[in-house]
């Protein structure tokens, strides 16, 4: 009797305190973040993209337009904020994930030195998003048909709008020049990071361009310059000096 009342309530704290952020399918995304006042710089939406490039399903407005299905169990539903973490000299964020309980789940913080505003939050806030897992939800309620043709039509016209990137299951995808190793983390159809593998620090964001299997990329120092597939393989060209650029190629392991 003893051992099973401890293997109880060692499973029941296993539920209480083992939560991840990915055992979620459900998030919730306030229309305005509190902490940004009066201009949210499109953080919201942008949030929202990157979210659903991880495979979350984005709950909008209040409880009461919710589908009947969440509104009975809304605990099923995690809800994300984004706070302005800001210092005199870099914009940082802070993303926070909690339960129906207000319970904090994940938080994770992002910075950019890029002083525009929007630009600056918005990268931030990029940083903040490697952290956060693509969904893999323990349990998947049903919501109404209509909001799952909804959310369908909604990621069909995203992806419509975006060209797909080349590849399948980005995020497991690594690459090395020999002297670092990078994993690819995907944000959203329109953008991915290469990151150490190991520390998920940042080596460059990429974002793609009106030409196929190119892209603008942004490097951890803050220069800009582009990169592009050839052979499977990511090539990023790296200012040496003046006008001139070297070819530095990742291959994909």
């Amino acid at each position: 009797m003893k051992k099973t009342f401890i293997f109880i309530f060692s499973f029941g704290l296993s539920l209480v305190f083992g939560q991840k952020v990915s055992d979620f399918r459900y998030v919730h995304i306030s229309e305005k973040f509190e902490s940004f006042k009066d201009n949210q710089y499109g953080l919201a939406p942008f949030l929202s993209k990157a979210l659903k490039g991880k495979k979350y399903v984005i709950v909008e407005g209040s409880k009461d337009n919710w589908p009947s299905e969440l509104k009975q169990s809304p605990c099923n539903v995690i809800n994300a904020e984004v706070l302005n973490d800001s210092s005199f000299l870099r914009n940082k964020v802070k993303l926070q994930f909690k339960d129906c309980n207000d319970k904090e789940i994940l938080s994770t913080k992002g910075s950019s030195s890029i002083k525009d505003y929007e630009e600056g939050y918005r990268d931030a806030l990029i940083q903040a998003l490697i952290a956060v897992p693509v969904s893999n939800p323990v349990n998947n309620i049903a919501v109404e048909p209509k909001n799952e043709i909804k959310q369908e039509v909604i990621e069909k016209e995203t992806v419509a709008e975006i060209s797909a990137l080349p590849v399948e299951n980005a995020g497991a995808q690594k690459f090395s020049n020999g002297k670092l190793n990078l994993q690819r983390i995907q944000i959203d159809n329109a953008q991915f990071i290469l990151a150490d593998a190991n520390s998920s620090v940042p080596y460059a964001t990429f974002k793609i361009t009106g030409k196929k299997d190119v892209f603008r990329v942004k490097l951890a120092n803050g220069l800009n310059t582009i990169g592009y597939w050839e052979n499977g393989n990511m090539v990023i060209e790296l200012p040496v000096s003046g006008d001139e650029y070297t070819k530095e190629v990742f291959y994909k392991k």
